[in-house]
């Protein structure tokens, strides 16, 4: 976690807070970009792939926690790490009716 906290301290990441979920977003971003280099050169290591594609949406829980618990720190994590916004989900629940013959 050292590693991740001291190449992004421009997030609010301190050495001791590591439960945090800006931390552990600081964290996978860090091991995103590891993985991301690996898999230039070794485009073939599907097992790498699937390392990344969990480590993603692990990060992409975190990141809609986030928003929905404080939009400002989102923000604030989004602009510093340089991730891409989330998707605006839409639910749209439909009234079911039970009619009977």
């Amino acid at each position: 976690m050292d590693k991740a906290i001291s190449t992004n301290s421009t997030l609010i990441c301190e050495k001791g807070d590591t439960g945090s979920a800006e931390s552990q977003i600081c964290y996978l971003t860090d091991q995103v970009s590891k993985l991301t280099s690996h898999l230039k050169s070794h485009s073939k290591d599907y097992s790498s792939q699937r390392g990344l594609w969990k480590l993603l949406g692990r990060r992409k829980r975190l990141l809609i926690h986030s928003s929905k618990k404080d939009p400002t720190l989102y923000d604030n994590i989004i602009s510093n790490l340089g991730i891409r916004r989330l998707k605006r989900r839409r639910f749209q629940f439909i009234e079911i009716q039970f009619y009977r013959s």
